[in-house]
């Protein structure tokens, strides 16, 4: 069972996958950033949030990111952003031979993780 948040405090779905670390950074009602770490061969699956937007910012090493309507591959590297607008399904992963560091910044909305086939 999940833990309810305390009136006035917001709290972030568990996820649906496993990866080497996330550290939040703030959670808010509408907006969260969580600070995310993949190890070599980890992915966060095929998802898509109903009403929020991803953007992620590469801290080290390299990070891929697909999309689906439109279709896109992106491989980022350190310094570089991504953002991916709500209801577009996407799959994000750490493709290289190192640990991939991201800033993930979610919103502005009620955040959700709806998994997708691949």
């Amino acid at each position: 069972m999940a833990e309810r948040p305390r009136r006035g405090e917001a709290m972030a779905q568990p996820p649906a996958y496993t990866v080497k670390s996330v550290e939040p950074v703030a959670i808010g009602s509408d907006v969260q950033a969580r600070l995310f770490t993949l190890a070599p061969g980890e992915a966060i699956p095929w998802h898509f949030h109903s009403h929020v937007a991803d953007w992620y910012f590469v801290l080290a090493g390299r990070l891929s990111i697909e999309t689906r309507a439109p279709a896109e591959r992106r491989r980022l590297l350190p310094g570089e952003s991504y953002h991916i607008p709500p209801k577009t399904a996407h799959l994000v992963a750490n493709r290289s031979d190192d640990d991939v560091r991201f800033l993930l910044i979610q919103g502005v909305g009620a955040y959700d993780f709806r998994p997708v086939g691949k």
